[in-house]
């Protein structure tokens, strides 16, 4: 009996996170909480940050980026999903001297409760569900203007009683073009295995092979990037290999204040209704930096379905 409980819980699960993300619905890998965006300001730019620098948080996107840190850095945020679905991050980064620069992470996501019921349909209690992933990561220099990174991460999920582990590893490149205000990158995330299963059946991860590149157009307080996602997936025609892109576009209009803008046009896609997608697929935000602080807000539309707000901390030390 209590596998046609466990089922019928897993099922309603499935449903429940389906109906708040339609991205994660898509997939048929397991752990797909870890292509959701982590910070506000990698989420207001719809997730174009792969040849960013500086940032702390750029660690679950790209460890390369890593290396480039001025200062020791931290940042900590929460996520309010759809429903009642919660999720949020710490990450801090620093440098280790001539050894090269060290980071550290946490991702989390807490599903809330769900009703438990028999083969009857007869509710006989609740259950939760969360996901988790701890990362570690260092950022080198192979030559100058060119860095790389790894990190490995360790995963935690369940479901009602049951559990799953997994370890994981992602790989980055940053160059920064001499001369130039533009900036190059590359990252393969989530290359890795279960470690254990929630029913003895073996799942693979969402590897995703991410490139991109960002620039400063002259004589405009506009850092704009562009980034070409999931290129190791397979599609039906050359085309469709380069659907799912992203652009963000981050404007400087003051030392204190920044507003940045995104669209996703993979999701975008995945997330049309009906026919008009609404807003879906855009994401916007905002930055207001006091003296080492910075506060980071970002909105990013569903569409129909609804919005999701994000809200960053981070700061110097």
């Amino acid at each position: 009996m209590r596998g046609i409980f466990a089922r019928a819980s897993l099922l309603a699960l499935g449903l429940s996170i389906a109906a708040a993300d339609p991205l994660q619905a898509q997939t048929t890998t397991v752990y797909s909480f870890l292509r959701n965006d982590v910070d506000a300001r990698s989420a207001a730019l719809a997730g174009s940050v792969v040849s960013l620098t500086d940032d702390p948080s750029l660690l679950f996107y790209n460890p390369a980026s890593l290396a480039t840190l001025d200062l020791s850095r931290g940042s900590a945020g929460f996520f309010k999903h759809l429903l009642d679905i919660n999720s949020g991050y710490a990450v801090y980064g620093q440098s280790i001297g001539d050894l090269g620069h060290a980071g550290m992470g946490i991702v989390y996501t807490n599903y809330g409760s769900f009703d438990q019921t028999d083969d009857l349909g007869n509710t006989i209690g609740t259950f939760t569900a969360s996901d988790l992933a701890l990362s570690l990561g260092y950022g080198g220099t192979l030559d100058e203007n060119l860095y790389w990174g790894a990190a490995a991460k360790f995963i935690f999920s369940s479901i009602a009683g049951y559990h799953s582990t997994g370890l994981a590893g992602d790989l980055g490149l940053l160059y920064l073009i001499p001369g130039s205000k533009i900036t190059l990158g590359a990252s393969v995330r989530n290359m890795g295995t279960q470690l254990s299963t929630y029913a003895g059946l073996h799942e693979p991860l969402p590897v995703d092979l991410t490139v991109g590149g960002s620039i400063v157009p002259r004589g405009i307080p506009l850092l704009l990037n562009i980034n070409l996602h999931r290129l190791n997936e397979s599609a039906d025609t050359f085309g469709d290999r380069f659907r799912a892109f992203t652009i963000g576009g981050e404007f400087t209009l003051s030392r204190v204040f920044v507003l940045r803008v995104g669209f996703d046009n993979q999701a975008r896609k995945d997330l049309q209704t009906g026919p008009s997608a609404g807003l879906a697929g855009f994401s916007a935000g905002v930055g207001i930096t006091v003296s080492a602080t910075r506060v980071d807000y970002a909105l990013s539309s569903y569409g129909a379905i609804g919005s999701l707000h994000r809200i960053s901390v981070s700061s110097s030390f």
